[in-house]
């Protein structure tokens, strides 16, 4: 086996010099655990044609696979749910559902989690167990407890932490629903996207205890990195602290829409010029103020066969839809279903744009029992209140 010291020097390097990786403690925790046990049986590179190559530890070169492991990139490590890299030999088409995280993401969210010794911390999404294993390393193997939904990922991930010399807790079920068995905790951190912030994390954490994960709704973009901190009441307040993306909670990712998209918005109730172009809605704070303001909305792209591009938005849930065409510089909607999907987003855009157009990191947040609020200070318009069933 190739000794990776050299490589998780450089990682380690690396995340410093970008600012990343900021304590003396987690660099000592880089520079000890070996990214390449947590990738095995192997992973999925991209490939021509929207294709994966898989490629695997065993029929690598071991200078190849390390350098593969140490790169500054996500590494899919299963596809569809099920298919590892070990299972096939040729390219494939797949939609990753677990991954290797960068490590520059990973450990920014972790210096941000404000760890100390003898913290008790909750993972939720285990995923390949890298991050685990850095958290064992910095705090010790018994403070550490680590979710995950997949029963094989979760064995491999609990594999690869044993070979790495850490005996952690690691849990097969639903993150969603915490850990109770070993709470309370002072700090929990999600390594995968959920809609809101569960009640059951901030139950499950000290007062005065932090709160990380990526929240806003269920785009693979326009979503952000939420801190908060519990208070003695069982709330919870903070912020969103930057952007950030991560695969869905396993329970909450959605089928992407498809299928006749004419067909689907053929009666409408509505039809007219929009206040703002619907292009907006691929920047990241448009997006994430559109899932604030219509929380079951769904952006589609299509084109038509006349080579038109074709913008939607539909909420299957309330059965709504906003079909969108474009006219030169400007952009007819047409708006079906009980819900005035375009009417409600529009208005969070320009409130936004009448506000300046504030960064995602101005976007305040408080979670009760009951619900989550958004806002930005000083400026009502840019309001939301959720509330759970």
């Amino acid at each position: 086996m190739t000794d990776t010291a050299p490589q998780r020097r450089a990682l380690a390097g690396r995340l410093t010099e970008a600012g990343v990786l900021v304590s003396p403690q987690w660099r000592e925790a880089v520079e000890a655990v070996p990214r390449e046990l947590f990738l095995n049986p192997g992973v999925f590179l991209p490939a021509e044609g929207g294709r994966w190559r898989p490629v695997t530890a065993v029929g690598c070169d071991p200078d190849e696979w390390a350098q593969i492991a140490y790169r500054d990139a996500s590494l899919t490590t299963q596809l569809d749910g099920h298919l590892t890299a070990d299972q096939i030999s040729d390219p494939v088409a797949g939609s990753p559902t677990s991954s290797s995280t960068t490590p520059v993401t990973v450990l920014d969210m972790i210096e941000k989690l404000e760890v100390e010794d003898g913290h008790q911390v909750l993972e939720i999404g285990t995923g390949t167990g890298y991050s685990s294993a850095l958290m064992c390393h910095r705090l010790g193997e018994d403070n550490v407890t680590t979710v995950e939904v997949d029963p094989a990922v979760a064995a491999r991930a609990d594999a690869a932490l044993e070979t790495a010399g850490y005996s952690t807790w690691t849990v097969t079920g639903d993150g969603l629903l915490g850990h109770p068995r070993r709470a309370p905790y002072d700090r929990v951190i999600a390594t995968c996207a959920v809609r809101r912030i569960p009640y059951t994390w901030i139950r499950q954490t000290k007062p005065g205890g932090i709160v990380l994960a990526t929240v806003g709704g269920s785009w693979h973009y326009g979503t952000g990195l939420a801190k908060v901190t519990v208070a003695e009441d069982g709330t919870a307040e903070g912020s969103i602290i930057g952007r950030s993306s991560f695969m869905q909670a396993r329970s909450q990712a959605e089928v992407p829409i498809t299928g006749d998209l004419s067909a689907r918005t053929a009666y409408a109730d509505s039809e007219r010029e929009t206040k703002v172009p619907p292009l907006l809605l691929e920047e990241w704070m448009p997006a994430f103020l559109a899932q604030l303001a219509a929380p079951g909305a769904r952006f589609t792209r299509a084109t038509s066969l006349e080579g038109q591009r074709l913008l939607y938005i539909f909420d299957p849930d309330r059965e709504s839809f906003a079909s969108f065409t474009e006219n030169g510089p400007a952009w007819t909607v047409r708006q079906g279903g009980p819900l005035p999907l375009w009417d409600t987003i529009e208005q969070a855009l320009t409130a936004w744009q009448d506000a300046g157009s504030p960064d995602i990191t101005t976007v305040r947040l408080h979670v009760t029992q009951q619900s989550h609020t958004y806002w930005v200070d000083g400026h009502p318009a840019l309001r939301w209140q959720h509330h759970l069933l």
